[in-house]
Protein backbone atom coordinates (compact mmCIF):
# COMPACT_ATOMS: atom_id res chain seq x y z
CA UNK A 1 0.00 0.00 0.00
CA UNK A 2 3.03 2.43 0.83
CA UNK A 3 4.98 1.97 -2.50
CA UNK A 4 1.45 1.58 -4.83
CA UNK A 5 -0.98 4.24 -3.31
CA UNK A 6 -4.42 4.10 -4.54
CA UNK A 7 -4.31 0.72 -6.10
CA UNK A 8 -6.39 -0.91 -2.83
CA UNK A 9 -10.34 -1.12 -1.97
CA UNK A 10 -11.69 -2.04 1.33
CA UNK A 11 -14.96 -4.34 1.68
CA UNK A 12 -16.94 -3.37 4.68
CA UNK A 13 -19.39 -5.06 6.81
CA UNK A 14 -21.62 -4.46 9.84
CA UNK A 15 -18.34 -5.47 11.95
CA UNK A 16 -16.81 -2.46 10.88
CA UNK A 17 -19.78 -0.43 12.59
CA UNK A 18 -19.69 -2.29 15.80
CA UNK A 19 -17.09 -0.09 17.16
CA UNK A 20 -19.31 2.89 16.95
CA UNK A 21 -22.09 1.70 18.77
CA UNK A 22 -24.32 0.07 15.71
CA UNK A 23 -25.27 -3.98 16.12
CA UNK A 24 -24.04 -6.55 13.57
CA UNK A 25 -27.36 -7.95 11.27
CA UNK A 26 -27.02 -10.39 14.12
CA UNK A 27 -27.43 -8.11 17.04
CA UNK A 28 -30.22 -6.45 14.96
CA UNK A 29 -32.08 -10.01 14.45
CA UNK A 30 -31.99 -10.37 18.60
CA UNK A 31 -33.33 -7.46 19.05
CA UNK A 32 -36.28 -7.93 16.67
CA UNK A 33 -36.49 -11.09 17.96
CA UNK A 34 -37.28 -9.92 21.34
CA UNK A 35 -39.46 -7.18 19.81
CA UNK A 36 -41.61 -10.15 18.37
CA UNK A 37 -41.71 -11.63 21.32
CA UNK A 38 -42.80 -8.54 23.79
CA UNK A 39 -45.46 -7.84 21.27
CA UNK A 40 -46.57 -11.68 20.87
CA UNK A 41 -46.11 -12.39 24.60
CA UNK A 42 -47.09 -9.19 26.46
CA UNK A 43 -48.16 -11.03 29.60
CA UNK A 44 -45.18 -13.39 29.76
CA UNK A 45 -42.29 -11.13 31.28
CA UNK A 46 -39.47 -13.98 30.44
CA UNK A 47 -40.82 -14.30 26.63
CA UNK A 48 -37.85 -11.12 26.23
CA UNK A 49 -35.25 -12.71 28.16
CA UNK A 50 -35.72 -15.89 26.48
CA UNK A 51 -35.32 -14.57 23.19
CA UNK A 52 -32.44 -12.35 23.73
CA UNK A 53 -30.92 -15.45 25.41
CA UNK A 54 -31.60 -17.77 22.59
CA UNK A 55 -32.88 -16.05 19.45
CA UNK A 56 -32.83 -19.45 17.05
CA UNK A 57 -34.41 -21.65 19.96
CA UNK A 58 -37.39 -19.17 20.51
CA UNK A 59 -37.45 -18.33 17.12
CA UNK A 60 -37.81 -22.07 16.23
CA UNK A 61 -40.62 -22.76 19.13
CA UNK A 62 -42.79 -19.59 18.32
CA UNK A 63 -42.31 -17.80 14.99
CA UNK A 64 -42.10 -18.72 11.18
CA UNK A 65 -39.76 -20.39 8.76
CA UNK A 66 -36.39 -19.80 9.04
CA UNK A 67 -34.60 -17.05 11.35
CA UNK A 68 -31.87 -14.97 9.51
CA UNK A 69 -31.81 -11.28 9.43
CA UNK A 70 -33.18 -10.80 6.03
CA UNK A 71 -35.82 -13.44 6.27
CA UNK A 72 -37.20 -11.72 9.83
CA UNK A 73 -37.37 -8.43 7.85
CA UNK A 74 -39.44 -9.63 5.50
CA UNK A 75 -41.42 -11.43 7.67
CA UNK A 76 -41.84 -7.83 10.07
CA UNK A 77 -41.62 -4.97 7.47
CA UNK A 78 -42.42 -6.83 4.04
CA UNK A 79 -42.45 -3.00 2.00
CA UNK A 80 -39.55 -1.11 1.69
CA UNK A 81 -41.16 1.95 3.21
CA UNK A 82 -41.62 -0.31 6.49
CA UNK A 83 -38.47 -1.52 6.14
CA UNK A 84 -36.97 1.86 6.37
CA UNK A 85 -38.70 2.71 9.20
CA UNK A 86 -38.11 -0.18 11.78
CA UNK A 87 -34.04 0.65 10.72
CA UNK A 88 -34.13 3.37 11.44
CA UNK A 89 -33.94 3.39 15.20
CA UNK A 90 -30.69 1.56 14.74
CA UNK A 91 -28.95 3.68 13.10
CA UNK A 92 -29.96 6.95 14.16
CA UNK A 93 -29.77 8.45 17.76
CA UNK A 94 -33.06 8.42 20.45
CA UNK A 95 -34.20 11.56 22.03
CA UNK A 96 -33.47 10.19 25.40
CA UNK A 97 -30.25 10.93 26.90
CA UNK A 98 -29.64 7.12 27.52
CA UNK A 99 -29.33 6.08 23.80
CA UNK A 100 -25.57 7.22 22.80
CA UNK A 101 -25.15 9.10 20.05
CA UNK A 102 -23.45 7.48 16.93
CA UNK A 103 -20.19 8.35 16.12
CA UNK A 104 -17.50 7.01 13.26
CA UNK A 105 -16.07 4.25 14.93
CA UNK A 106 -11.90 4.11 15.00
CA UNK A 107 -11.91 1.85 12.19
CA UNK A 108 -13.85 4.22 10.44
CA UNK A 109 -11.57 7.33 11.22
CA UNK A 110 -8.60 5.17 10.63
CA UNK A 111 -9.93 4.37 6.94
CA UNK A 112 -10.40 8.05 5.97
CA UNK A 113 -7.05 8.65 7.07
CA UNK A 114 -6.16 5.87 4.46
CA UNK A 115 -8.28 7.68 1.64
CA UNK A 116 -7.10 11.43 2.79
CA UNK A 117 -3.02 10.31 2.21
CA UNK A 118 -4.38 8.48 -1.06
CA UNK A 119 -3.82 4.68 0.09
CA UNK A 120 -7.47 3.62 -0.51
CA UNK A 121 -9.52 5.59 -3.49
CA UNK A 122 -12.77 2.63 -3.38
CA UNK A 123 -14.83 1.92 -0.50
CA UNK A 124 -17.26 -0.99 -0.76
CA UNK A 125 -19.86 -1.83 1.88
CA UNK A 126 -22.72 -3.45 2.36
CA UNK A 127 -23.56 -1.11 5.68
CA UNK A 128 -26.26 0.94 5.08
CA UNK A 129 -25.23 3.56 7.96
CA UNK A 130 -23.48 6.77 7.22
CA UNK A 131 -20.44 6.49 9.70
CA UNK A 132 -17.96 6.26 6.72
CA UNK A 133 -19.56 9.37 4.69
CA UNK A 134 -18.95 11.27 8.19
CA UNK A 135 -15.11 10.23 8.87
CA UNK A 136 -14.80 11.49 5.38
CA UNK A 137 -16.18 14.27 5.90
CA UNK A 138 -14.21 14.77 8.98
CA UNK A 139 -10.73 14.77 7.30
CA UNK A 140 -11.60 17.16 4.15
CA UNK A 141 -12.47 14.72 1.84
CA UNK A 142 -15.93 14.61 -0.43
CA UNK A 143 -16.61 11.21 -1.63
CA UNK A 144 -19.15 10.61 -4.53
CA UNK A 145 -21.41 7.87 -3.22
CA UNK A 146 -23.17 5.61 -5.25
CA UNK A 147 -26.41 3.97 -3.06
CA UNK A 148 -28.23 3.43 -6.11
CA UNK A 149 -27.87 0.86 -8.74
CA UNK A 150 -28.60 3.23 -11.64
CA UNK A 151 -26.47 6.06 -10.43
CA UNK A 152 -23.69 3.65 -11.73
CA UNK A 153 -24.02 5.01 -15.15
CA UNK A 154 -23.93 8.51 -13.96
CA UNK A 155 -20.97 8.37 -11.92
CA UNK A 156 -17.65 9.70 -12.70
CA UNK A 157 -14.71 6.52 -13.24
CA UNK A 158 -13.37 5.57 -10.28
CA UNK A 159 -9.50 6.50 -11.10
CA UNK A 160 -10.95 10.23 -11.33
CA UNK A 161 -12.20 10.54 -8.38
CA UNK A 162 -10.77 11.38 -5.24
CA UNK A 163 -12.71 8.51 -3.25
CA UNK A 164 -15.98 6.75 -3.62
CA UNK A 165 -18.06 5.17 -1.41
CA UNK A 166 -20.15 2.41 -3.26
CA UNK A 167 -23.19 0.97 -0.90
CA UNK A 168 -24.18 -2.08 -2.57
CA UNK A 169 -26.94 -2.69 -0.12
CA UNK A 170 -28.49 1.30 -0.43
CA UNK A 171 -28.96 4.15 2.30
CA UNK A 172 -31.11 3.03 5.26
CA UNK A 173 -32.68 6.48 4.37
CA UNK A 174 -32.93 5.43 0.85
CA UNK A 175 -36.65 2.80 0.55
CA UNK A 176 -34.39 0.68 -2.37
CA UNK A 177 -32.30 -0.52 0.83
CA UNK A 178 -31.37 -4.22 0.14
CA UNK A 179 -32.34 -6.57 2.60
CA UNK A 180 -34.36 -9.79 2.24
CA UNK A 181 -32.97 -12.85 0.37
CA UNK A 182 -34.92 -12.35 -2.62
CA UNK A 183 -32.53 -8.81 -2.75
CA UNK A 184 -29.46 -10.16 -2.06
CA UNK A 185 -29.23 -13.37 -4.11
CA UNK A 186 -28.79 -11.35 -7.10
CA UNK A 187 -27.66 -7.77 -8.09
CA UNK A 188 -28.74 -5.78 -10.91
CA UNK A 189 -26.16 -5.94 -14.14
CA UNK A 190 -24.79 -1.99 -13.39
CA UNK A 191 -23.54 -3.43 -9.92
CA UNK A 192 -22.23 -6.67 -11.04
CA UNK A 193 -20.20 -4.14 -14.10
CA UNK A 194 -18.98 -2.03 -10.88
CA UNK A 195 -18.08 -4.87 -8.72
CA UNK A 196 -16.02 -6.77 -12.01
CA UNK A 197 -14.27 -3.24 -12.04
CA UNK A 198 -13.37 -2.91 -8.41
CA UNK A 199 -11.99 -6.59 -8.63
CA UNK A 200 -10.21 -6.36 -11.30
CA UNK A 201 -8.41 -3.61 -11.08
CA UNK A 202 -8.02 -3.24 -7.02
CA UNK A 203 -6.79 -5.12 -4.20
CA UNK A 204 -8.70 -5.92 -1.22
CA UNK A 205 -9.50 -5.53 1.99
CA UNK A 206 -12.19 -7.33 3.57
CA UNK A 207 -12.88 -6.22 7.28
CA UNK A 208 -16.36 -7.01 9.11
CA UNK A 209 -18.21 -8.71 6.75
CA UNK A 210 -19.07 -12.28 6.79
CA UNK A 211 -20.22 -13.39 3.48
CA UNK A 212 -22.83 -15.48 5.27
CA UNK A 213 -25.77 -13.91 3.73
CA UNK A 214 -24.94 -11.89 0.92
CA UNK A 215 -24.99 -14.41 -1.88
CA UNK A 216 -24.48 -11.51 -5.21
CA UNK A 217 -21.64 -10.68 -3.47
CA UNK A 218 -20.10 -14.02 -2.88
CA UNK A 219 -20.82 -14.82 -6.30
CA UNK A 220 -19.22 -11.62 -7.86
CA UNK A 221 -15.76 -12.04 -5.93
CA UNK A 222 -16.11 -15.95 -6.84
CA UNK A 223 -16.36 -14.76 -10.67
CA UNK A 224 -13.55 -12.04 -10.53
CA UNK A 225 -10.58 -14.34 -11.66
CA UNK A 226 -7.90 -11.60 -11.46
CA UNK A 227 -5.18 -12.18 -9.05
CA UNK A 228 -3.40 -8.57 -10.19
CA UNK A 229 -3.62 -7.10 -6.83
CA UNK A 230 -3.66 -9.13 -3.17
CA UNK A 231 -6.90 -9.86 -1.22
CA UNK A 232 -6.50 -9.55 2.57
CA UNK A 233 -9.50 -10.64 4.96
CA UNK A 234 -9.45 -9.44 9.01
CA UNK A 235 -9.44 -13.12 11.19
CA UNK A 236 -12.18 -12.32 12.95
CA UNK A 237 -14.41 -12.33 9.91
CA UNK A 238 -13.31 -14.66 7.84
CA UNK A 239 -14.00 -17.77 9.76
CA UNK A 240 -16.83 -19.29 8.05
CA UNK A 241 -16.47 -21.56 5.54
CA UNK A 242 -17.94 -19.41 2.28
CA UNK A 243 -15.40 -16.79 3.85
CA UNK A 244 -12.54 -19.79 3.98
CA UNK A 245 -13.78 -21.04 0.32
CA UNK A 246 -13.00 -17.66 -1.25
CA UNK A 247 -9.65 -17.31 0.44
CA UNK A 248 -8.75 -20.20 -0.90
CA UNK A 249 -10.27 -19.41 -4.62
CA UNK A 250 -8.76 -16.40 -4.68
CA UNK A 251 -5.19 -17.06 -2.83
CA UNK A 252 -5.95 -14.60 -0.33
CA UNK A 253 -4.15 -13.42 2.97
CA UNK A 254 -5.65 -13.50 6.50
CA UNK A 255 -4.77 -10.50 8.33
CA UNK A 256 -4.66 -11.22 12.86
CA UNK A 257 -6.56 -8.31 14.10
CA UNK A 258 -8.88 -8.51 16.71
CA UNK A 259 -11.00 -5.60 15.51
CA UNK A 260 -12.15 -3.72 12.52
CA UNK A 261 -10.62 -0.71 15.14
CA UNK A 262 -7.11 -2.66 15.42
CA UNK A 263 -6.70 -3.15 12.14
CA UNK A 264 -7.18 -0.01 10.51
CA UNK A 265 -5.40 2.05 13.25
CA UNK A 266 -2.47 -0.24 13.41
CA UNK A 267 -2.32 0.26 9.18
CA UNK A 268 -2.62 3.42 9.57
CA UNK A 269 0.64 3.81 11.89
CA UNK A 270 2.55 1.56 10.18
CA UNK A 271 2.18 3.61 6.46
CA UNK A 272 3.38 6.48 8.42
CA UNK A 273 5.80 5.09 10.02
CA UNK A 274 7.06 3.90 6.66
CA UNK A 275 6.69 7.68 5.44
CA UNK A 276 8.67 8.69 8.10
CA UNK A 277 11.61 6.31 6.67
CA UNK A 278 11.77 6.71 3.37
CA UNK A 279 11.14 10.97 3.47
CA UNK A 280 13.96 12.95 2.61
CA UNK A 281 15.47 14.58 5.20
CA UNK A 282 14.24 18.16 5.75
CA UNK A 283 15.89 20.91 4.64
CA UNK A 284 15.66 24.42 7.00
CA UNK A 285 13.56 25.54 4.06
CA UNK A 286 11.20 23.50 4.13
CA UNK A 287 10.65 22.88 7.80
CA UNK A 288 10.50 26.52 8.39
CA UNK A 289 7.79 26.80 5.09
CA UNK A 290 6.02 23.47 6.77
CA UNK A 291 6.08 25.61 10.33
CA UNK A 292 4.39 28.37 8.67
CA UNK A 293 1.95 26.32 7.35
CA UNK A 294 0.99 24.95 10.56
CA UNK A 295 1.51 27.40 13.11
CA UNK A 296 -2.19 29.28 12.31
CA UNK A 297 -4.25 26.08 12.20
CA UNK A 298 -5.27 24.99 15.12
CA UNK A 299 -6.18 21.09 13.30
CA UNK A 300 -2.21 21.09 12.64
CA UNK A 301 -1.07 21.30 15.90
CA UNK A 302 0.07 17.88 16.84
CA UNK A 303 1.68 17.82 13.03
CA UNK A 304 3.44 21.64 14.35
CA UNK A 305 4.63 19.72 17.48
CA UNK A 306 5.75 16.78 15.52
CA UNK A 307 7.59 18.60 13.30
CA UNK A 308 9.63 20.83 15.55
CA UNK A 309 10.21 18.11 18.08
CA UNK A 310 11.37 16.00 15.19
CA UNK A 311 14.01 18.52 14.53
CA UNK A 312 14.93 18.40 18.64
CA UNK A 313 15.14 14.77 18.66
CA UNK A 314 18.14 15.74 15.67
CA UNK A 315 19.95 17.84 18.32
CA UNK A 316 19.52 15.83 21.67
CA UNK A 317 21.19 12.66 19.30
CA UNK A 318 24.02 15.31 18.39
CA UNK A 319 24.40 16.07 22.48
CA UNK A 320 24.53 11.95 23.29
CA UNK A 321 27.36 11.64 20.05
CA UNK A 322 29.51 14.21 21.59
CA UNK A 323 31.93 12.46 23.31
CA UNK A 324 32.51 13.80 27.56
CA UNK A 325 35.76 11.72 28.38
CA UNK A 326 37.91 11.58 25.84
CA UNK A 327 37.91 10.85 21.50
CA UNK A 328 39.45 7.60 20.83
CA UNK A 329 41.28 7.61 24.34
CA UNK A 330 43.57 10.84 23.22
CA UNK A 331 44.19 13.23 25.90
CA UNK A 332 41.15 16.05 26.39
CA UNK A 333 42.81 19.37 24.74
CA UNK A 334 41.47 22.71 24.22
CA UNK A 335 41.06 22.17 20.29
CA UNK A 336 38.73 19.02 21.75
CA UNK A 337 36.78 21.71 23.65
CA UNK A 338 36.71 24.31 20.94
CA UNK A 339 35.65 21.27 18.57
CA UNK A 340 33.12 20.02 20.94
CA UNK A 341 31.47 23.56 20.88
CA UNK A 342 31.61 24.06 17.09
CA UNK A 343 29.64 20.86 17.09
CA UNK A 344 26.73 21.93 19.44
CA UNK A 345 26.36 25.30 17.98
CA UNK A 346 26.02 23.17 14.44
CA UNK A 347 23.48 21.23 15.96
CA UNK A 348 20.83 24.28 16.22
CA UNK A 349 21.24 25.06 12.16
CA UNK A 350 17.94 23.82 11.66
CA UNK A 351 16.25 24.40 15.05
CA UNK A 352 17.07 27.77 15.98
CA UNK A 353 15.56 28.97 12.87
CA UNK A 354 12.37 27.70 13.23
CA UNK A 355 12.46 28.90 17.15
CA UNK A 356 12.59 32.38 16.01
CA UNK A 357 10.18 31.85 13.18
CA UNK A 358 7.89 29.95 15.31
CA UNK A 359 7.98 32.75 17.91
CA UNK A 360 8.12 35.27 15.53
CA UNK A 361 4.67 34.21 14.24
CA UNK A 362 3.34 32.94 17.41
CA UNK A 363 2.43 36.61 18.42
CA UNK A 364 -0.41 35.69 20.82
CA UNK A 365 1.73 32.81 22.50
CA UNK A 366 -0.87 29.90 21.39
CA UNK A 367 1.96 27.32 21.19
CA UNK A 368 4.49 28.62 24.18
CA UNK A 369 3.72 25.65 25.93
CA UNK A 370 5.45 24.00 22.88
CA UNK A 371 8.28 26.57 22.70
CA UNK A 372 8.91 25.56 26.92
CA UNK A 373 9.06 21.99 26.44
CA UNK A 374 11.68 22.03 23.48
CA UNK A 375 14.01 23.98 26.15
CA UNK A 376 12.96 21.82 28.60
CA UNK A 377 14.43 18.48 26.41
CA UNK A 378 17.31 20.27 25.35
CA UNK A 379 18.54 21.10 28.69
CA UNK A 380 17.40 17.51 29.88
CA UNK A 381 19.58 16.05 27.79
CA UNK A 382 22.64 18.81 28.34
CA UNK A 383 22.53 18.61 32.09
CA UNK A 384 22.47 14.80 32.20
CA UNK A 385 25.61 13.65 34.10
CA UNK A 386 27.00 10.39 32.46
CA UNK A 387 28.95 7.87 34.68
CA UNK A 388 32.23 9.32 33.75
CA UNK A 389 32.99 12.91 32.04
CA UNK A 390 35.52 15.79 31.62
CA UNK A 391 34.00 18.82 32.92
CA UNK A 392 34.57 21.13 29.95
CA UNK A 393 33.19 18.70 27.65
CA UNK A 394 30.00 17.60 29.71
CA UNK A 395 29.54 21.77 30.13
CA UNK A 396 29.24 22.86 27.02
CA UNK A 397 26.47 19.90 25.98
CA UNK A 398 24.15 22.53 27.52
CA UNK A 399 25.38 25.11 24.39
CA UNK A 400 22.10 23.56 22.00
CA UNK A 401 19.82 24.73 25.27
CA UNK A 402 21.43 28.33 25.48
CA UNK A 403 21.00 28.90 21.74
CA UNK A 404 17.50 27.70 22.38
CA UNK A 405 16.99 30.45 25.34
CA UNK A 406 19.07 33.10 23.42
CA UNK A 407 16.89 32.71 20.12
CA UNK A 408 13.39 32.50 21.92
CA UNK A 409 14.26 35.41 23.91
CA UNK A 410 15.43 37.68 21.47
CA UNK A 411 12.38 36.73 19.31
CA UNK A 412 9.79 37.12 22.10
CA UNK A 413 11.09 40.62 23.49
CA UNK A 414 11.27 42.05 19.85
CA UNK A 415 7.60 41.15 20.04
CA UNK A 416 6.84 42.23 23.27
CA UNK A 417 6.30 39.01 24.77
CA UNK A 418 8.70 39.56 28.04
CA UNK A 419 6.21 36.65 29.60
CA UNK A 420 8.07 33.90 27.27
CA UNK A 421 11.40 34.86 28.52
CA UNK A 422 10.27 34.85 32.23
CA UNK A 423 8.85 31.45 31.57
CA UNK A 424 10.99 29.93 29.74
CA UNK A 425 14.23 30.96 32.30
CA UNK A 426 12.05 30.23 35.35
CA UNK A 427 9.98 27.32 34.66
CA UNK A 428 12.60 24.88 32.98
CA UNK A 429 15.31 23.17 35.50
CA UNK A 430 17.73 20.96 35.31
CA UNK A 431 19.86 19.18 37.20
CA UNK A 432 23.05 21.27 38.76
CA UNK A 433 25.22 18.28 40.50
CA UNK A 434 25.67 14.31 39.83
CA UNK A 435 24.10 12.05 42.64
CA UNK A 436 22.06 15.28 43.82
CA UNK A 437 18.20 15.80 43.32
CA UNK A 438 19.28 19.50 43.18
CA UNK A 439 17.83 21.44 40.01
CA UNK A 440 17.94 24.87 38.93
CA UNK A 441 16.00 27.01 36.91
CA UNK A 442 17.04 27.98 32.80
CA UNK A 443 18.47 31.15 34.01
CA UNK A 444 20.88 29.16 36.71
CA UNK A 445 21.70 26.54 34.99
CA UNK A 446 23.14 28.21 31.84
CA UNK A 447 24.68 30.72 33.61
CA UNK A 448 28.16 31.31 31.95
CA UNK A 449 30.01 30.44 34.61
CA UNK A 450 28.63 26.75 34.60
CA UNK A 451 30.44 26.72 31.06
CA UNK A 452 33.61 27.37 31.85
CA UNK A 453 35.67 30.72 33.28
CA UNK A 454 36.80 33.60 31.22
CA UNK A 455 40.23 32.62 31.52
CA UNK A 456 39.19 28.60 30.13
CA UNK A 457 37.45 30.47 27.44
CA UNK A 458 41.04 32.53 26.29
CA UNK A 459 42.62 29.09 26.18
CA UNK A 460 40.22 28.33 23.30
CA UNK A 461 42.17 27.45 20.09
CA UNK A 462 39.72 30.04 18.10
CA UNK A 463 41.15 33.21 19.27
CA UNK A 464 44.48 32.02 17.21
CA UNK A 465 46.90 33.49 20.72
CA UNK A 466 44.50 36.52 20.93
CA UNK A 467 43.18 37.02 24.29
CA UNK A 468 42.30 40.66 24.01
CA UNK A 469 38.54 40.24 24.73
CA UNK A 470 37.58 41.32 28.48
CA UNK A 471 34.57 39.22 28.34
CA UNK A 472 35.51 36.43 26.41
CA UNK A 473 32.54 33.89 27.25
CA UNK A 474 29.76 36.36 26.44
CA UNK A 475 31.68 37.28 22.94
CA UNK A 476 32.21 33.64 22.15
CA UNK A 477 28.35 33.46 22.55
CA UNK A 478 27.38 36.51 20.89
CA UNK A 479 29.43 35.53 17.58
CA UNK A 480 27.88 32.20 17.64
CA UNK A 481 24.67 32.69 17.74
CA UNK A 482 24.73 36.17 15.67
CA UNK A 483 24.75 33.55 12.63
CA UNK A 484 21.41 32.87 13.44
CA UNK A 485 19.85 36.42 12.70
CA UNK A 486 21.38 37.36 9.46
CA UNK A 487 17.80 37.52 8.64
CA UNK A 488 15.94 39.07 11.27
CA UNK A 489 18.12 41.49 12.57
CA UNK A 490 20.77 42.04 9.54
CA UNK A 491 21.93 45.14 11.19
CA UNK A 492 25.01 44.32 13.59
CA UNK A 493 24.44 46.62 16.10
CA UNK A 494 20.65 46.22 16.25
CA UNK A 495 21.66 42.69 16.81
CA UNK A 496 23.95 43.48 19.48
CA UNK A 497 21.47 45.60 21.22
CA UNK A 498 19.02 42.76 20.74
CA UNK A 499 21.59 40.10 22.24
CA UNK A 500 23.04 42.61 25.07
CA UNK A 501 19.21 42.96 26.21
CA UNK A 502 19.00 38.90 26.62
CA UNK A 503 22.24 38.61 28.64
CA UNK A 504 20.65 41.58 30.95
CA UNK A 505 17.40 40.47 30.97
CA UNK A 506 18.85 36.66 32.33
CA UNK A 507 21.10 38.42 34.66
CA UNK A 508 18.11 40.30 36.39
CA UNK A 509 16.42 36.86 36.59
CA UNK A 510 19.68 35.39 37.98
CA UNK A 511 19.86 37.93 40.64
CA UNK A 512 16.52 37.40 41.68
CA UNK A 513 16.65 33.81 41.61
CA UNK A 514 18.64 31.16 43.85
CA UNK A 515 21.90 30.38 42.61
CA UNK A 516 24.76 32.70 41.29
CA UNK A 517 24.51 36.12 40.87
CA UNK A 518 24.08 37.77 37.55
CA UNK A 519 26.26 36.77 35.11
CA UNK A 520 29.15 39.22 33.77
CA UNK A 521 29.48 39.99 29.99
CA UNK A 522 29.93 42.53 27.10
CA UNK A 523 26.88 44.11 27.78
CA UNK A 524 28.53 45.41 30.96
CA UNK A 525 31.24 46.57 29.11
CA UNK A 526 28.87 48.65 26.52
CA UNK A 527 27.80 50.56 29.44
CA UNK A 528 31.08 51.92 30.36
CA UNK A 529 31.48 54.23 27.67
CA UNK A 530 27.82 55.07 26.62
CA UNK A 531 26.66 57.04 29.72
CA UNK A 532 25.58 56.09 33.43
CA UNK A 533 23.21 53.35 32.79
CA UNK A 534 23.10 50.08 30.58
CA UNK A 535 21.50 50.45 27.22
CA UNK A 536 20.07 47.33 27.56
CA UNK A 537 18.36 48.66 31.14
CA UNK A 538 17.54 51.92 29.20
CA UNK A 539 15.46 49.51 26.22
CA UNK A 540 13.55 47.54 29.32
CA UNK A 541 12.62 50.52 30.94
CA UNK A 542 10.84 51.35 27.22
CA UNK A 543 9.27 48.00 27.17
CA UNK A 544 7.82 48.41 30.90
CA UNK A 545 6.86 52.23 29.64
CA UNK A 546 4.83 50.81 26.77
CA UNK A 547 2.96 48.37 29.17
CA UNK A 548 5.21 45.16 29.45
CA UNK A 549 6.29 45.21 32.81
CA UNK A 550 3.74 42.85 34.45
CA UNK A 551 6.05 39.55 33.79
CA UNK A 552 9.29 41.51 35.92
CA UNK A 553 6.03 42.49 38.28
CA UNK A 554 5.22 38.64 38.66
CA UNK A 555 9.28 37.87 39.23
CA UNK A 556 9.89 40.53 41.76
CA UNK A 557 6.51 39.35 43.71
CA UNK A 558 6.15 42.77 45.86
CA UNK A 559 9.65 43.04 47.45
CA UNK A 560 10.92 45.01 44.87
CA UNK A 561 8.96 47.80 42.02
CA UNK A 562 10.41 46.91 38.58
CA UNK A 563 12.38 50.62 39.10
CA UNK A 564 14.20 49.87 42.45
CA UNK A 565 15.17 45.92 40.82
CA UNK A 566 16.96 47.59 38.13
CA UNK A 567 18.60 50.79 40.44
CA UNK A 568 19.76 47.63 42.19
CA UNK A 569 21.06 45.71 39.20
CA UNK A 570 23.04 49.11 38.34
CA UNK A 571 24.81 48.94 41.14
CA UNK A 572 25.78 45.09 41.41
CA UNK A 573 26.56 45.33 37.39
CA UNK A 574 28.97 48.02 38.21
CA UNK A 575 31.48 46.11 40.43
CA UNK A 576 31.76 43.82 36.97
CA UNK A 577 33.40 46.59 34.60
CA UNK A 578 36.96 46.41 33.76
CA UNK A 579 37.52 48.77 31.35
Amino acid sequence: MHSQPGVYAVLLGSGVSTGAGLLTGWGVVTELVARVAAASAPGDADAVSAARADPELWWSENGEGDLGYSSLLEQLAPSAAARQGLLAGFFEPGSDDETPVRQPSRAHRAIAELVRRGSVKVIVTTNFDRLMEQALDAVGVSPQVISRPEAVNGMAPLAHSNATVIKLHGDYRDLGTRNTPSELSDYPAEWTGLLEQVFDEYGLIVSGWSADWDVALVGALEQSTSRRYPLYWDQRSSRGETAKRLLAGRGGIVLPASSADDLFGELVESLEALDRLSAPPLTTAMAVARLKRYLPDPVRRIDLHDLVMGVVDGVVDSIAAQPVTSVDGAEVTWQTVDDAIDAHVRSMDQLAPLLIEGVRHDSDGVHDRLWVDVVQRLVDAGAAFPPQFNQALRSVRLIPALVAVAVISITATRRNREGLLLTIATEVEGQTHAGFEQRANAAQLLHYQRFFSDDWAKSLPRWAGTNGWVYPTSHLFTTEIRRFFTDLIPDEEEFLAAYRGFEYRIGLIQEFTPGHHAMSGEYVGEWAWRGEEPQAELALRKQAERGHAAPWDSLLDGKLTLDEALIAQRAILKQYQRW
